[in-house]
């Protein structure tokens, strides 16, 4: 319990930081300088007041400054990470991998939020993201099928060169139905999780999508031409992957 907890913290740190990208990076701000300041009076926040998750149930969600309002987003942010660190850590144990697949849902996670408020994937997260996960997958990596280390050069490559041909294409037939963003990411995906995360990241993620796009055309009246960033849902089929693909595959194929 003290391993999780330790990892729970950790988490709510690391995610404080998440925040700080998600924030500045769409902006091209510096994500190390300045300190974090409030986004409404540029206030420098306090030490006391950056605590994360707890300075905001004190502060009861506005700057100390000028009393604004802070986003719930932030003790979101910071309390999913953390979360996931803990699954993670019970799904795979304590091992360089698993501190590997914590980077990436981090990773994940500002791409989600950034994608969500500007509809970009930035850069300057998947291509050092790419190549970080192709070494990460040749020495490190977990296999969530056999649960062994590292996934290997043969299944990265395949991986990578799948997510960036499949999603380039649909890219090039949609004629800008899909952002460069998107297929910059899954070659991330494709690299760190083989063409077997490829193709459930797809499936997944796509059904997600048709779910919710179909939900908001009924309760908010939005049309089909109406754009829904499609990053949220590629994170959200490759996190399912990490976490419980082997599990939902042999769960399917069973009633086959």
């Amino acid at each position: 319990m003290i391993a999780y907890l330790i990892v729970f913290l950790f988490g709510l740190v690391v995610g404080s930081f998440l925040n700080v990208c998600i924030y500045r990076i769409p902006r091209n701000k510096s994500i190390i300088w300045p300190s974090s300041r409030c986004p409404n009076c540029n206030a420098t926040i306090r030490a006391i007041d950056n605590i994360p998750v707890i300075s905001y149930i004190l502060l009861r969600g506005r700057c100390r400054d000028c009393s604004k309002p802070i986003s719930v987003r932030y003790p979101v942010v910071e309390a999913l990470n953390g979360i996931f660190y803990v699954i993670l850590l019970w799904r795979y144990g304590l091992s360089t991998g698993t501190v590997a697949y914590m980077a990436f849902f981090s990773a994940l996670i500002v791409i989600t939020f950034i994608d969500f408020d500007f509809q970009i994937i930035p850069d300057v997260i998947t291509i050092p993201g790419t190549l970080i996960s192709f070494l990460l997958a040749l020495f490190i990596v977990i296999d969530p099928f056999t649960g062994q280390a590292p996934i290997g050069l043969r299944q990265s490559l395949t991986g990578l060169l799948l997510g960036f041909g499949l999603y380039y294409a649909i890219a090039v037939l949609s004629k800008g139905g899909m952002g460069g963003g998107d297929v910059k990411m899954m070659a991330m995906v494709g690299a760190l999780t083989g063409w077997k995360g490829v193709l459930f990241t797809t499936f997944f993620g796509s059904l997600a999508g048709s779910i919710v796009g179909i939900a908001l055309m009924i309760f908010r009246g939005k049309d089909r031409k109406s754009r829904i960033p499609f990053g949220p849902f590629l994170a959200f089929g490759a996190a399912l992957y990490i976490l419980a693909g082997k599990e939902i595959i042999y769960f399917y194929l069973n009633r086959l």
